[in-house]
């Protein structure tokens, strides 16, 4: 399935009906940047809230979260933004 937003295609992974459906991050970042989306996702994904929401979604729908190890990634993100010394 795909939508349109805004006259970029985004594609919709999944189960809608019983809203267990994902959409594509990268068709999303082609709207800002058609030719290296990549670009505009490894951005987004060095964002602290960013960090910080992967994590909270992981623990609510991941039942295989391993959240000692998700530590480490929380732990650099700090350290990058001078949180910890």
């Amino acid at each position: 399935m795909k939508i349109d937003a805004n006259g970029t295609e985004i594609r919709v992974m999944g189960d809608v009906v019983n809203e267990e459906a994902y959409i594509s991050l990268t068709d999303i970042a082609k709207y800002k940047n058609p030719d290296n989306a990549f670009i505009i996702v490894a951005n987004w994904m060095r964002n602290h809230s960013t960090i910080s929401f992967l994590g909270l979604w992981e623990q609510i729908h991941n039942p295989n979260f391993k959240p000692i190890e998700f530590d480490r990634f929380q732990t650099v993100d700090k350290v990058v933004l001078g949180l910890l010394s």
